[in-house]
């Protein structure tokens, strides 16, 4: 059975570019690397596609393992994030939606399908939320500024 203790994250964010300049920089490797994790080697945007690497904090070291699960190109994309070191399962959805021909709406959806540790302080909702409107919020935004 999978333990679901935490409601889902939601944010959305507006970006001043069109919908197809967001996903490529949500979805293409070289762009990614510049506002999101520089330790990616590579990302497709294709169901079941895999990808891992490492990312430290402090003294901890989170191998990412990603597996993309879903994919509507320019609408939507959704990633499995696990860790090698951790037990836990989250579940991560971008969203886009065109508001215009210059604007974007990027609604995140970060789930907990199996729970993380309590006493890891990066798994917290807090620090989730921090991590999500530091990506979101402001690297990408400044990126595609």
């Amino acid at each position: 059975m999978l333990i679901t203790s935490n409601p889902p994250i939601i944010l959305e964010f507006e970006y001043n570019k069109p919908i197809n300049d967001v996903w490529s920089a949500i979805t293409e490797t070289n762009k990614m690397k510049n506002w999101f994790f520089e330790q990616m080697e590579d990302f497709k945007p294709q169901v079941g596609y895999k990808t891992a690497f490492p990312v430290i904090s402090g003294d901890r070291t989170f191998t990412h393992l990603w597996k993309v699960l879903a994919v509507e190109p320019n609408k939507k994309i959704t990633t499995q994030w696990t860790y090698t070191e951790y037990i836990g399962e989250g579940h991560v959805t971008f969203l886009l939606d065109k508001v215009n021909e210059d604007t974007t709406k990027l609604t995140l959806i970060n789930e907990v399908i199996a729970d993380f540790p309590t006493d890891v302080p990066e798994f917290t909702r807090d620090s989730c939320t921090a991590g999500w409107n530091y990506f979101l919020g402001e690297r990408l935004t400044a990126y595609l500024n």
